[in-house]
């Protein structure tokens, strides 16, 4: 009965085996198992496992005008800007950097009310319930300290912007 059972384990097997990978050569980035190209480039043999070898995609070549649009939007690492363009980007940056800034230290001041000094008011179902209450003084902590380095963030943002661009 037990040898009834092992021979179609066994037919499984060899038929696994027939359908085993073949020898496998690496020649730099590439892969192949044709063993004369093999011998002919001084490939190296893969010892154990399987290998799969994804192709990947090439990129599309960019149109006449599709690179035209791209050099005028973005100029090249050799290309410089004329001074009144870049300081009217720095004026701009700088503006909304500032603008970010008010937003951030509103954010902060609404945290900090509704934080009191880490004894907000309770609602809803915390009078019952005290350790939700915990986690949200948890939570608007982390909102405040996060926020906190929100707004340092911006002002080390603002203190890299040129000087010049600030007089405007």
């Amino acid at each position: 009965m037990k040898y009834v059972l092992l021979i179609p384990l066994l037919a499984t097997l060899f038929v696994a085996n027939s359908y085993a990978q073949e020898r496998i050569y690496r020649c730099g980035n590439e892969y192949t198992n044709t063993v004369p190209n093999a011998q002919t480039r001084g490939c190296k043999l893969v010892a154990g496992g399987n290998v799969t070898v994804v192709q990947g995609t090439r990129p599309a070549a960019s149109t006449p005008a599709r690179a035209a649009a791209t050099s005028t939007a973005a100029p090249s690492g050799g290309q410089r800007v004329d001074a009144g363009e870049q300081k009217s980007r720095d004026s701009d940056a700088r503006r909304i950097l500032e603008s970010e800034l008010k937003k951030a230290e509103a954010r902060q001041a609404e945290l900090l009310k509704e934080y009191n000094n880490g004894e907000p008011e309770k609602i809803g179902g915390e009078a019952r319930n005290y350790q939700k209450y915990l986690d949200r003084v948890a939570e608007l902590k982390a909102s405040l300290a996060r926020n906190e380095s929100d707004i340092a963030g911006i002002r080390r943002e603002l203190g890299r912007v040129p000087a010049a661009a600030a007089a405007k």
